[in-house]
């Protein structure tokens, strides 16, 4: 049985960037589709209850160009050593201890890949917000659902 309450995720540092448009600033496609990945690539244990994690964070526009940002982070808690024997094993982890992680890594290299995409004139890996003045809001323009 997993603790949620006492996973803990601490130290992220990003490693390496590595980002590229492959068309000139004027070749604009109609439509560019944004494709968001992490993956863990190793699990070291440090101590009892705490292992180090490498990771990758992909952000793929297609044709147009792509982000890369390599990095690692301490997952914390009880069950880490587990945690580390079994991805080493298996390549799995539980959905709960994944999710934690993979959120983690989102939220470190996201906003990392918004200012890397402007330097580079690609559109941001996010949805902007639009502003309607003058309109009463509708569910469907609400924006997106969290769960």
């Amino acid at each position: 049985m997993l603790s949620g309450l006492n996973m803990k995720i601490k130290n992220i540092e990003i490693k390496s960037i590595e980002a590229r448009r492959y068309i000139k600033r004027n070749e604009r496609p109609k439509q560019v589709r944004i494709d968001h990945n992490s993956s863990v690539s190793q699990m070291t244990d440090i101590k009892e209850n705490e292992t180090n994690i490498e990771f990758q964070y992909t952000a793929s526009y297609g044709p147009v160009g792509m982000i890369k940002l390599e990095g690692s982070l301490v997952y914390e808690n009880n069950d880490a050593k587990k945690i580390s024997k079994e991805w080493k094993e298996t390549r799995k982890m539980p959905n709960q201890v994944a999710s934690h992680i993979h959120t983690a890594i989102m939220h470190a290299c996201v906003p990392q890949a918004v200012g890397i995409a402007k330097d580079l004139g690609l559109p941001p890996p996010i949805p902007l917000p639009q502003v309607r003045l003058g309109q009463k809001p509708n569910k469907a323009q609400a924006g997106p659902e969290v769960a």
